[in-house]
């Protein structure tokens, strides 16, 4: 029974070694709010291309009734 209590504080006391090495060794972040506001630019330029294939009959008929189109 020591045995397995003086184990358990020997990991007790290796984790809180590593805790107090890992804390001391990390860096400060910083974050402040710029000064002027954040602008963005989108230049997009957006192209349509419908394609669309007909059948013959399809083809006639529209040319036939080529006034409703």
């Amino acid at each position: 029974m020591n045995n397995a209590i003086r184990r358990n504080m020997r990991s007790l006391a290796a984790t809180g070694l590593i805790w107090g090495v890992m804390t001391a060794l990390t860096a400060c972040v910083q974050v402040s709010a710029p000064d002027k506001p954040i602008v963005i630019n989108l230049n997009i330029n957006i192209k349509q291309e419908v394609v669309y294939r007909l059948d013959g009959d399809a083809k006639d008929l529209i040319k036939e009734e080529a006034d409703i189109f």
